[in-house]
């Protein structure tokens, strides 16, 4: 599943401006860091899954979740041994496992890293990288060169990791077992894929570069794009309910 993928719809979220998107995506992440409970970084979790129902994007709302969860198990780990205020809880001859504040840090980060990327997930599932990067340069006159770059970077994610599967099945064609449960010889086994992934992704920027180029890329100016961002009565309602959602994260 292409989780930098653009969905197609007609949803409220997919209707807004591509700017209104970035800056709610952005402070959205922001009210999940200021907030220091858990349980309000958990009803933030849920929400974005909501909202991602209301956008036809539950299913893949789910699997992000799901795989940052793992991620988030490992920082909570992580945060569970090596911090050390507060009271201890488990204690075994002399030996402190993990503290009060331990446990308090290692649930509100793991819980965190979820709130943060889920937002992130739903701005490029609802938004073509086409349309952020002209109303980037239409609505705040960003110079096209340094859009272009920062929308070009998400695009060529899903590029790359459909070229490193194709690398993959061609070696599984060859006989190369990717199946094995051995982490360290997985680990092996894909080691070498970068090195043609590499190559392959240094021939498409070239050719990327001769097109734009091509297509006179130093020419573009804000008058370049013909079509217009303008924003609405829901940008206006989306501004105002995600500055509520950050004020009310941080007072509780």
């Amino acid at each position: 599943m292409n989780l930098l993928q653009y969905v197609p719809g007609d949803s409220f979220l997919h209707k807004l401006n591509p700017v209104t998107k970035l800056f709610a995506a952005f402070l959205y992440g922001v009210a999940c860091i200021v907030t220091q409970s858990v349980w309000v970084e958990i009803v933030l979790i849920m929400l974005m899954l909501a909202i991602s129902t209301l956008a036809g994007l539950q299913k893949r709302a789910l699997h992000l979740a799901k795989n940052l969860f793992i991620l988030g198990l490992f920082m909570f780990v992580l945060q569970l041994l090596f911090v050390r205020t507060g009271e201890p809880l488990l204690v075994y001859n002399n030996f402190c496992f993990f503290t009060t504040g331990g446990l308090s840090s290692a649930l509100l980060l793991s819980f965190r890293i979820i709130g943060t990327m889920l937002p992130l997930m739903l701005l490029f599932a609802i938004t073509q990288m086409n349309d952020l990067c002209s109303a980037l340069v239409k609505c705040l006159h960003v110079p096209y060169k340094y859009a272009f770059i920062v929308t070009t970077a998400f695009r060529f994610v899903p590029l790359f990791t459909t070229e490193f599967h194709d690398i993959e099945d061609a070696q599984k064609a060859r006989g190369v077992e990717y199946d094995t449960k051995n982490f360290f010889k997985k680990m092996s086994l894909i080691a070498p894929l970068f090195v043609p992934l590499l190559i392959s992704s240094l021939k498409k920027v070239d050719s990327g570069a001769v097109s734009a180029e091509l297509r006179g890329f130093h020419l573009r100016t804000v008058k370049s794009g013909y079509k217009e961002y303008p924003f609405g009565l829901q940008d206006g309602i989306c501004a105002v309910c995600i500055l509520c959602l950050i004020a009310g994260a941080a007072v509780l």
